[in-house]
């Protein structure tokens, strides 16, 4: 029975990751030991490589004890991000996602501009009547538009949100 109990109780000798990395005992006030578990050797060999242990512990001594797990997961995303990209981290990854939700956004912006146009252009468009069919009165009149369920463009350019011209080719810049 005793032998059972200490099967279930927490190894005490357990190293953190960190100490297992720099090949050293693990002691009770490691500052690693409740950030970098033993069961995630490779976060801190990461951290480790980009940063360094030494100022990743001055890091985390510095930081409150309410923030250093926060802390900790910062450290350990930016060194992935710096393994990935050298030069740019995840400042990098920010910046491709910011430009992607700018294309986003104008994309969008033109969709709803399109949308807004033909909506208006079919509540505005004059039905016609053919041979007396009381039920033509309810057909579009589309002759407005081309096969592929656009207006056909009298030219290349199109009116943006102010009124201004622009030219399809280009995205403008919203």
């Amino acid at each position: 029975m005793n032998k059972a109990m200490r099967a279930h109780e927490p190894r005490s000798s357990s190293s953190c990751a960190a100490c297992k990395l720099l090949k050293r005992k693990c002691t009770t006030t490691c500052i690693f030991a409740p950030y970098f578990r033993s069961d995630e050797p490779k976060k801190f060999a990461k951290v480790h490589k980009v940063f360094g242990a030494s100022n990743v512990s001055k890091i985390l001594i510095e930081v409150p004890e309410e923030q250093r797990e926060d802390t900790a997961n910062s450290l350990a995303y930016e060194a992935e991000a710096r393994l990935r990209d050298p030069v740019y981290g995840c400042i990098g990854a920010i910046a491709s996602l910011q430009t992607r939700m700018i294309q986003l956004q104008q994309d969008l912006a033109i969709a709803r501009a399109r949308l807004a146009r033909y909506t208006e252009a079919a509540a505005s468009s004059s039905c016609t009547f053919q041979n007396n069919d009381p039920f033509s009165s309810m057909l579009p009149n589309f002759t407005k538009f081309d096969g592929y369920g656009g207006m056909m463009a009298q030219n290349s350019l199109e009116l943006n949100g102010v009124g201004n011209m622009y030219d399809q080719s280009q995205i403008p810049y919203i």
